[in-house]
């Protein structure tokens, strides 16, 4: 019952960064390339040797966001007992856990204890929380510092099909690292750019279809959405029970490796989990090395691969010529039936969102007054000058409309959607061909954020597994007129581990990336 997307019709994602005409000041901000550092193990080793406090590197990273995120506009607030939580790091002789002292955004979506979650929308800004959501509880047992929550498309992108990718009422709209004027992608957008532009080292998105591996495509970034069931939905304002999940954003393979390390296991409270603890891997890093595409067998995805601009088409088959160097075996595979999957999958969107919803808001706190989605829509048409200055709530619209999960015509859809991308797609096709995983570019660069068209995604590869409910792995492949492009890795239940290590070797053989020139004002 959690998560959240970037969706109208089919996607509507994408980003790209802050271009050079768009500010005053202009300040590189690190390296000329990106040379595959893992932050987070960096930082860690750091934290680990006293090269470092964690109070130092929080304070590094908070000097990082008060600098930056004027221009880029991805991190919504920042949580007052980060500095605290960092300080009983630092009093502790020995490293709690293997995040300790790390700093963290999480999307404002997901419940953390004293803090607001909006979901973007200011109809949820008395939405105080006084317990975290399990995943946050996860993660700070692990020793990560919560610095704060990130912006995000309002509603996760399910209010409007001509919302445009990262604006919210709450924050307004998050900005492309690579081109200020241009999307940051998805739903999780503000967490795909706050990484980006390095003013956190990692981030924790949600995806319903796309609004991870989205934002982290056009942002340069690896992100990672897990099966359906690997990470608890338990305190995040959802769209879909049968889509959502939670996910690391970072910028690399193993920094994801690490964090869902932290994150993945079973919930009570969320039954899609009861068989997390026996299907996660011990230590999702342990099989990452440069050599894992030996002996790989990979379907490239062919009619998954329309729809992409001529250069993001180049660089997707000289990126699966990388794989191939490395040894892996490569198929032309098609997945049967994917030219069906949009119509039927907001048929079941839009069921699930009213559904789980309502359950979400009725377990607000009582300060919270809007508590149904028939609420909300009444609060965004009273406030539409603040709420709905772009675009409308056609979708939330259409949600309401529904009449709840019982109905044929939502268990039918379900149904037909589930069998034709899982048992009959994804899994069928990997079973026919003896194959590791799935191959096909992310989507295509990021376009100009244009409030009136609305989002126009230049091809995507989301939606297989995101209806499926598998898991979906993007790394970096290079830049397309300037702006990053990401492939994509995925397979059936569970295979994290092997897409994690697919992506790793990918990523050690892939050219270094330039990374973003950062604006100041």
């Amino acid at each position: 019952m959690k998560a959240a997307l970037a969706f109208a019709p089919r996607i509507i994602f994408l980003s790209m960064v802050l271009s050079c005409t768009a500010s005053v000041g202009i300040a590189p901000v690190f390296a000329a390339s990106n040379d595959h550092s893992d932050e987070l193990q960096t930082q860690e080793q750091a934290l680990r040797a006293g090269k470092t406090t964690s109070t130092e590197l929080l304070q590094k990273y908070l000097d990082r966001i008060r600098q930056y995120n004027p221009n880029v506009n991805a991190v919504l607030n920042i949580d007052p007992q980060a500095s605290q939580a960092a300080a009983r790091v630092d009093l502790k002789k020995s490293t709690p856990g293997p995040l300790a002292g790390l700093p963290l955004l999480i999307k404002d979506n997901i419940d953390a204890q004293g803090m607001i979650t909006t979901a973007g929308s200011i109809a949820l800004s008395q939405n105080v929380q006084q317990k975290d959501a399990p995943l946050v509880a996860r993660l700070r047992a692990a020793g990560a510092i919560i610095v704060g929550k990130a912006n995000l498309s309002e509603w996760a992108n399910l209010r409007s099909s001509k919302s445009s990718s990262g604006w919210s009422s709450a924050g307004g709209q998050v900005r492309n690292p690579y081109g200020a004027d241009y999307s940051p992608c998805g739903s999780s957008s503000g967490s795909g750019a706050a990484v980006a532009a390095r003013m956190i080292p990692a981030a924790i998105g949600t995806e319903t279809d796309g609004s991870i591996v989205c934002p982290a495509s056009v942002n340069g970034l690896v992100g990672l959405k897990p099966t359906v069931g690997l990470v608890s939905r338990t305190g995040i304002v959802p769209i879909s029970h049968s889509q959502d999940t939670a996910g690391p954003i970072t910028l690399t393979v193993r920094d994801s490796a690490m964090l869902l390390n932290a994150i993945a296991g079973s919930d009570p409270q969320d039954p899609a989990t009861k068989d997390a603890d026996r299907r996660r891997a011990k230590d999702y890093t342990a099989g990452l090395n440069k050599h894992g595409l030996q002996g790989k067998r990979l379907g490239v995805v062919t009619n998954l691969t329309a729809g992409y601009d001529a250069e993001t088409k180049l660089l997707f088959e000289r990126s699966v010529a990388i794989l191939k160097a490395q040894g892996a075996t490569i198929l032309n595979v098609e997945l049967p039936g994917i030219e069906n999957i949009d119509k039927d999958e907001l048929t079941v969107l839009l069921y699930e969102f009213k559904a789980d919803l309502n359950a979400y808001l009725a377990g607000t706190p009582a300060s919270v007054k809007y508590r149904t989605m028939a609420d909300v829509i009444t609060f965004n048409n009273t406030h539409a000058a603040q709420v709905m200055p772009y675009f409308g709530q056609d979708l939330m619209e259409q949600a309401q409309a529904t009449t709840n999960l019982n109905d044929p015509a939502y268990l039918h859809a379900a149904a037909r959607i589930k069998q034709l991308t899982g048992k009959e797609g994804i899994d069928a096709v990997i079973a026919k061909y003896k194959l590791d995983a799935l191959v096909a570019p992310t989507t295509g660069p990021a376009w100009a954020i244009d409030y009136q068209a609305g989002d126009v995604v230049d091809g995507s590869s989301s939606t297989p597994a995101a209806v499926a409910g598998y898991p979906d792995l993007t790394v970096p492949m290079g830049l397309v007129r300037g702006f990053p492009v990401g492939i994509s890795f995925f397979g059936g239940a569970w295979s994290e581990a092997r897409l994690l290590a697919i992506g790793y070797a990918f990523e050690q053989a892939r050219p270094a990336l330039p990374l973003p020139v950062l604006l100041t004002k």
